[in-house]
């Protein structure tokens, strides 16, 4: 059975000043999937989601949800049920981990709805359920970062769009980060859009990706196909052992 296409950049160009972003660019996320974007230093992984959330202005192109072309703006894009997860860990430190749940939740209007939906992600995030009370800026980085996801789960979406969620984690939580990545995939059916520079783990659990570089495309396909393509420019490698896509 075809899965459905939720997501597609059509053609898209993004241009900072007289700088092009991205040119051109044909991507899609269908459900339930895990789409890799990869790529050196502002080849424009960033930027496509951006784009996607109402971030980045569009010069040129369309995008498209569940086939129907769409103005991206932030406050409906939320609605339509997409949930972006920037890098960088943003909790709100000085409140506690219910706290920032409780905010991820922000389009939920009733009450009892909205300690269900806590309930959940602290059942698919059982470090957060044992800290709840605890003040998001005395956790751990990985723990950040587990409670960045999470809040971007409050809002139910069908697309998880994340940026560089394993950046300046140790080895070991960046292991837990992706198999917790893997498990919202899996449990949820969220189709999630990730950009990383770790690549091994993020292939490890990624469907299939789009490789870019200086705005466009180059490579695409899937995790195995692009181990075996060699398409990694800009010093941007990845070691072809141990993967099994």
């Amino acid at each position: 059975m075809k899965k459905e296409t939720l997501l597609q950049l059509h053609n898209v160009s993004v241009h900072y000043g007289g700088v092009k972003a991205l040119d051109g660019v044909d991507i899609s996320l269908d459900e339930a999937e895990i789409v890799a974007l990869m790529g050196p230093n502002g080849a424009g992984k960033s930027t496509i989601l951006k784009t996607i959330f109402g971030l980045a202005p569009i010069h040129s192109g369309k995008v498209l949800w569940h086939e129907k072309e769409i103005m991206p703006i932030s406050y409906e894009i939320v609605q339509r049920g997409i949930a972006f997860v920037p890098q960088g860990r943003r909790v709100f430190g000085p409140l506690t981990v219910e706290e920032n749940l409780e905010i991820g939740g922000f389009i939920v209007s009733d009450k009892k709805e909205l300690r269900r939906r806590i309930a959940e992600v602290m059942e698919t995030f059982p470090i957060l359920k044992q800290k709840r009370k605890s003040k998001a800026g005395t956790l751990s980085g990985g723990q950040q970062q587990m409670l960045a996801l999470a809040r971007g789960l409050m809002t139910d979406p069908k697309v998880l769009l994340l940026d560089e969620p394993s950046l300046g984690l140790a080895p070991k939580m960046v292991k837990e980060v992706f198999a917790e990545i893997k498990e919202v995939n899996e449990k949820h059916r969220t189709a999630i859009m990730v950009v990383e520079h770790n690549i091994k783990s993020l292939l490890n659990i990624a469907n299939r990706g789009y490789v870019l570089d200086k705005g466009k495309v180059v490579t695409k396909g899937g995790s195995q196909k692009l181990i075996e393509s060699r398409s990694w420019e800009n010093g941007f490698t990845v070691t072809t052992t141990s993967f099994t896509h």
